[in-house]
């Protein structure tokens, strides 16, 4: 029982500090580096570049990746607190224990981070493409048409399909958790969940990037829904109104902008 006791408060400790540490970002003279803009041109930013090697490169880059990281751990991490509690109880008896719980959280966020890695290059070739100061007057126009497709999206079997095996964290781990190398099985068995989290909330975490990973309520409001359609029994039935409330999103966007 302590061992239960002990695991809730260290996930929520977990999930309730990268949301403070997101808050503070967002409302510091810093928050500007979690949006689009060229940020490094100037201030703070510009000095550390010109002392690191490709700091221009290098330090968006880091920070993107430190603010994904962010957002993967206050967003997705609750989603899979019922997957962590069953494998908790499944591999309590090992000494190892706490490095396999670790593992498994360290491949789930790895599928997250590679996946923010491929949309922030997208999001990149789209800009070079397009020429930045050109794409400027029509960035609604790409929000427009993300929001459209993760709306699209919440209507597609694929979702359901994902969203099916996140609602079965007992038979996944019955499925991935057996034989022998049991670090390398714990780190699969992240990953594997990972990969079908991603494929049932790609569209949404698309939209925090387009958007601007900077807005944290609209990352809260996100964050539980996802959890709700993951883990509360009726939470399925969401994804209907919550894709037709995106599509009418998108086309009031461009309605708005159209007139």
């Amino acid at each position: 029982m302590a061992r239960r006791g002990a695991f809730l408060p260290v996930i929520g400790s977990l999930v309730a500090l990268a949301w403070l540490t997101l808050a503070l970002w967002e409302r510091s003279p810093y928050g500007r580096y979690l949006e689009h803009g060229d940020w490094t041109a100037g201030g703070l930013a510009a000095e550390i570049c010109r002392v690191l090697p490709d700091g221009p490169v290098l330090l968006p880059a880091l920070i993107y990746v430190a603010g994904w990281l962010l957002m993967s751990v206050a967003m997705m991490l609750p989603s899979i607190v019922p997957l962590l509690d069953i494998f908790r109880r499944v591999s309590s008896a090992r000494p190892d224990r706490h490095v396999l719980m670790a593992l498994v959280v360290a491949g789930y966020l790895g599928v997250w981070l590679l996946f923010g890695i491929a949309a922030r290059g997208l999001d990149l070739a789209a800009h070079g493409l397009a020429g930045g100061a050109a794409l400027a007057p029509h960035a609604w126009l790409l929000g427009a048409a993300v929001i459209a497709l993760a709306g699209l999206f919440e209507l597609s079997p694929l979702k359901h399909l994902c969203l099916d095996k996140c609602r079965t964290p007992m038979s996944f781990v019955i499925q991935h958790w057996r034989g022998t190398a049991h670090r390398r099985r714990a780190l699969l068995l992240g990953v594997h969940h990972g990969a079908f989290c991603v494929g049932c909330c790609w569209a949404i975490m698309l939209m925090m990037l387009v958007v601007g990973m900077g807005n944290v309520g609209l990352m809260l409001m996100l964050g539980a829904i996802m959890a709700i359609e993951k883990n509360v029994t009726w939470g399925a039935r969401m994804s209907a109104p919550l894709g037709a409330a995106l599509l009418c999103w998108s086309a009031a966007i461009a309605a708005e902008n159209f007139l």
